[in-house]
């Protein structure tokens, strides 16, 4: 995520990524402009339907943001960096604040009725009903954003034909995709199992013939749709929606059928 605030641009990068792209953004530009880590922040992530009523008590204001817009606030002297953003598929916020306040302002959420803790399997279960990618389980260094159905994330400028078209990481390899979709050989899709198993990720994927097609990427008994969701990477021929395909679970063929993303309608506020 990037956001101009005029005097500089605020970058949030992948937490597992960062170091890597930190080191990427000091070696493309870091001769033009100051590139400037900040590892005294943390960030919280507060998200739900009721997340814009809890913060705004906290910090008014905050609600006259929308979704992927950001803006600099101040709690009780402290200085906070806010975005309407998450990865969550719902409304919410994510906090950046210092490191020593961090756990202050935890608490003075978590003093609303609304507001509860929850672990990493709870954000899980979200981003993938909202049809999210986790990188280094749905998407890595050698998955294209053609393969995993990201391609919103390559501006028209920058495609074939375009004023500044390439010039990226990977545009050879990308672009050759996007101009001609019939040499691309996989495609992330949604699955829905047909009986109620779980069907987690590393799980093997058949066609009807029993042949091995893809593997699950992503996958659990859904909380909200209540029913097993997934997603994996299938050759096109078998990506098309209403397809059904069988993942292979301790032996047993359930099957499962392509459907659209995301699970579970998102609710992100746009004003």
């Amino acid at each position: 995520m990037f956001v101009n605030r005029g005097d500089d641009i605020f970058v949030v990068v992948n937490g597992a990524c960062k170091a890597a792209d930190i080191a990427h953004i000091q070696a493309q530009i870091g001769d033009r402009c100051e590139v400037i880590p900040l590892p005294d922040l943390a960030l919280l992530a507060l998200q739900g339907p009721q997340a814009v009523d809890a913060l705004s008590q906290l910090v008014p204001g905050v609600e006259k943001l929308v979704f992927m817009s950001g803006q600099s606030f101040d709690w009780q002297g402290v200085s906070l960096f806010i975005t309407r953003s998450g990865y969550t598929g719902e409304d919410g916020f994510e906090i950046s604040v210092p490191n020593a306040h961090a756990t202050d302002l935890a608490n003075a959420l978590l003093e609303h009725s609304a507001v509860q803790s929850i672990g990493l399997g709870a954000r899980n279960s979200l981003r993938l009903e909202a049809g999210l990618c986790l990188y280094g389980q749905d998407i890595d260094t050698g998955t294209t954003p053609v393969e995993a159905g990201l391609n919103w994330a390559i501006q028209k400028v920058r495609r074939t034909g375009g004023a500044r078209a390439g010039g990226f990481p990977g545009a050879e390899r990308i672009l050759a995709q996007l101009d001609a979709p019939q040499t691309i050989t996989q495609l992330r899709v949604g699955l829905i199992a047909q009986e109620r198993v779980p069907v987690r990720e590393h799980v093997e994927i058949h066609n009807a013939s029993g042949q091995r097609i893809g593997e699950v990427t992503s996958g659990l008994l859904s909380p909200s749709v209540d029913q097993p969701i997934a997603m994996a990477y299938l050759p096109p021929s078998d990506a098309a929606m209403g397809h059904t395909v069988y993942a292979s679970v301790r032996g047993k063929a359930v099957p499962m059928v392509v459907s659209p993303m995301p699970f579970h309608p998102t609710r992100y506020y746009r004003g």
